[in-house]
């Protein structure tokens, strides 16, 4: 397959809701997809020395993630019988309760796009140089976001 073109993965805030469901409409009108596998990464409140977690702060080495994030997905078509794949991941703040990993994976089979999709979650949590800072409830700065 030939490679495809360098797509910027990296965005600004939380991955809104709207942006998922446009990005799996868009796909309705590609007929030889049979299969798709979503995983989306939600922040959550846990709870760390007793001080909740709000938001989690999402910083990356840009150039560097994002040429990790391209390598990945030109293994995953090489490895894998796909149509499609998109990825996302945040930078900045997120709050407890919205996205800030979104990967969309697309293939004539179900095989194929729950295995690529699995394995493509995984090497994106221990190759991609992003860092997320927990922001906690007894912190008193505000945040900005683009909610």
């Amino acid at each position: 397959m030939a490679e495809k073109k360098k797509q910027t993965v990296l965005m600004q805030g939380p991955i809104p809701a709207s942006f998922i469901a446009n990005s799996i409409a868009k796909h309705s009108s590609k007929t030889n997809i049979g299969a798709h596998s979503i995983f989306l990464g939600q922040v959550r409140t846990d709870v760390v020395e007793n001080k909740t977690v709000l938001a989690i702060e999402y910083s990356a080495y840009a150039e560097m993630a994002e040429e990790k994030f391209y390598h990945i997905r030109e293994s995953a078509f090489k490895k894998y019988d796909l149509i499609c794949m998109h990825i996302y991941h945040s930078v900045g703040v997120v709050k407890a309760g919205e996205m800030s990993l979104f990967v969309f994976v697309s293939s004539a089979h179900r095989a194929a796009a729950f295995e690529a999709c699995r394995e493509i979650v995984e090497q994106i949590k221990k190759e991609v140089p992003v860092w997320g800072k927990e922001m906690f409830e007894d912190e008193t700065h505000v945040w900005k976001t683009n909610t």
